[in-house]
């Protein structure tokens, strides 16, 4: 049996997105999908404010930790205090290109030297119990993507690692921005189908530009694991047939209601605690995409969920905007 063969859907780490609150909403919609962290780094786990860097709520699992950094020792300590706060596995970060994380000498650059990667795995699997796994490009700069991905796939799999997941995408460090290596750089799948063909006996997962569960479904007929980007981010409503599509759950209509009525239960202990509501709706503005009243109910969660003092009944009132229809058993 594959290790974590449980994954078979997953949400992608994303930078400024995939915070606590997001990864609260996802689990709303989908019990068994893997979520996953921003990228935190691993010197800041060590030394920064752990609980607000790492805290999460219990309803959360499963949920990834997604460390980055290039300090086998360094990442061997953060690995520990995520499994101490109780994360499901520990995601390196090998996929990043935005500068920040190339002059930190981690991220997408580590492709170039995949015996470090390598490095960084075993004392990382020698620190902690939970699952280490990777994530990755296929490629960058000028690398061909046949030795390049089946090097580092190698080292970490030698290592130890639990899983490896495959943005199917290079990474340009030199002459694009990072929103600009989320798009530009040809999607090639059948390099991660092929890597796969070549490792039966190890997980590896697909990411990249797949745009719906059905083209997830698609992926699996040649990889263990989907993982979405940026369409569960901003059509998180498809989350909500994710546990029928992959995990085997009934077939049902979505109680689209009850899970408004979470959330703003969650926004207001949010608001309690000194937070504000728009830190909560700015992950759900896209949940009615394509229905009438989505308009509205945008307008309302980016423009009076956004001011001050606003609360948690400002949820409420942007869903009463919306027209299910047929929407609830769409999503089933």
């Amino acid at each position: 049996m594959l290790k974590n063969q449980g994954h078979r859907l997953a949400i992608a780490p994303m930078m400024d997105w995939t915070d606590r609150h997001c990864r609260f909403f996802h689990r709303q919609l989908t019990t068994h999908a893997l979520l996953c962290t921003e990228m935190v780094v691993a010197d800041a786990v060590i030394h920064g404010a752990r609980e607000r860097l790492l805290g999460f709520d219990e309803v959360e699992h499963p949920v990834a930790l997604q460390l980055g950094g290039s300090d086998a020792a360094k990442l061997a300590e953060a690995a520990r205090v995520g499994e101490a706060f109780g994360y499901d596995e520990i995601n390196l970060n090998v996929g990043c290109p935005s500068d920040r994380v190339q002059s930190g000498t981690f991220g997408a650059c580590l492709m170039k030297v995949p015996d470090l990667v390598a490095t960084c795995v075993a004392a990382m699997k020698a620190a902690v119990t939970v699952p280490v796994t990777v994530k990755c490009r296929i490629g960058v700069d000028e690398q061909d993507p046949e030795p390049a991905l089946d090097a580092l796939a190698n080292g970490v799999f030698d290592a130890g690692a639990d899983a490896l997941w495959v943005h199917a995408r290079k990474a340009w460090l030199e002459g694009l921005s990072p929103k600009e290596n989320r798009d530009i750089p040809p999607l090639d799948y059948n390099r991660v189908y092929r890597l796969k063909a070549g490792k039966q006996n190890k997980f590896i997962g697909i990411n990249g530009g797949i745009q719906s569960l059905d083209e997830a479904r698609l992926h699996l007929d040649h990889a263990d694991g989907a993982m979405l980007g940026r369409a569960a981010y901003h059509t998180p409503g498809i989350l909500a047939g994710v546990d029928a599509a992959f995990y085997g759950a009934r077939s049902e209509a979505f109680d689209f209601a009850a899970l408004i009525d979470a959330m703003a239960d969650y926004a207001a202990r949010h608001i309690e605690r000194g937070g504000r509501l728009g830190h909560v709706t700015r992950h759900m503005v896209g949940l009615f995409h394509g229905l009438p009243g989505a308009r509205r109910y945008r307008q309302i969660l980016s423009t009076d969920a956004t001011r001050p003092g606003a609360g948690a009944d400002m949820l409420k009132m942007a869903f009463a905007a919306v027209e299910l229809g047929g929407a609830a058993a769409e999503a089933a």
